[in-house]
């Protein structure tokens, strides 16, 4: 003989996760542009030149070339003397020195800015 099979039922749980999209609230982002004036700031370099005549008066063979003397350039300027007889006369020189000047400015200059709001809507 045959015994009887005995069954035994088992059960399982089973967990199953899902999501759904929720709002929980928005915010509003605005932006406004506000001017500010500030000043720009720079130095501004120039050059000007000092002219100086300085009397010779004294005869020469030839005429002198012009040169260079550290930061001053000499122009010679001649004439011709009757005498008896014609001879170069060094009459001047022009003296030409370069000064070189620097000076600070500021100027107002308009510049835009913006800032951000940021507000929470529930």
């Amino acid at each position: 003989m045959t015994e009887p099979s005995e069954q035994l039922s088992l059960m399982e749980e089973q967990l199953v996760v899902d999501k759904r999209p929720v709002s929980d609230g928005r915010v509003r982002v605005s932006t406004r542009t506000e001017f500010v004036t500030e000043a720009a700031e720079a130095r501004l370099d120039s050059e000007n030149v000092e002219v100086t005549r300085v009397a010779i008066g004294r005869e020469v063979s030839e005429a002198p070339q012009v040169r260079t003397e550290g930061d001053v350039t000499i122009v010679p300027v001649m004439e011709e003397v009757l005498v008896i007889e014609k001879r170069l006369m060094l009459v001047e020189e022009i003296h030409i020195r370069r000064v070189a000047t620097s000076e600070d400015v500021s100027i107002p200059v308009e510049l835009r800015k913006q800032r951000a709001t940021i507000e929470r809507e529930d």
